[in-house]
């Protein structure tokens, strides 16, 4: 006999799905965009605004030298997951000079997704730092760029000096299964915190 779970309900029908807000985060041109873009159901909101010659020096583009735009105040997208879950993606501006806005887009949030390019790694400490001194849930997602040299996790970890238990995972942010991963990921972290 197949087993169908039972329906929840109000005194008016179907409770309205769960939200759930989630930052997308990380450092400079590492695919915070690129992911809140592939994951999204809906046409994504971005503040993208062409790179000036005021950038110059102050943004490394090394790594990423195709890089154009970048994100000023946050990006947005809605993920629904099923009939009770509904995923709210907020992407985190990259530069240090656009971190004001961190506080207000942490506001309420379940947790978030840090993004880690490892040839970059450098990049990612301050939005680990901001998670961990809130007491927010993150879970670390290596951005596999071509390219990018793959190392153990033990080894990453060690790198990243990540508590245990943190997840970490290696991850495509063009790829929506490879996110979608990363972000139920993250909900069962938040949940088992929650449970702890």
């Amino acid at each position: 006999m197949d087993y169908a779970p039972a329906e929840a309900t109000t005194g008016t029908g179907t409770l309205p799905p769960t939200p759930l807000k989630i930052l997308i985060a990380g450092g400079f041109g590492v695919g915070k965009t690129t992911m809140v873009h592939t994951l999204s159901e809906i046409p994504p909101l971005n503040t993208e605004q062409e790179m000036t010659e005021l950038s110059e020096g102050v943004d490394d583009l090394s790594a990423v030298p195709d890089k154009r735009t970048t994100t000023v105040a946050m990006d947005f997208g809605r993920l629904t997951v099923d009939d009770s879950l509904i995923l709210y993606l907020f992407g985190t501006p990259g530069q240090s000079r656009f971190w004001f806005m961190w506080d207000e887009l942490a506001a309420g949030a379940v947790g978030a997704v840090v993004l880690v390019d490892l040839r970059r790694v450098d990049d990612c400490f301050a939005a680990i730092d901001y998670f961990e001194n809130r007491g927010l849930p993150f879970v670390i997602a290596i951005n596999d760029f071509p390219g990018t040299e793959r190392f153990d996790a033990r080894v990453v970890r060690d790198a990243l000096v990540l508590k245990p238990e943190v997840p970490l995972m290696w991850t495509d942010a063009r790829d929506g299964r490879s996110g979608l991963a990363a972000l139920i990921s993250l909900v069962e972290h938040a949940l088992a915190r929650v449970a702890a």
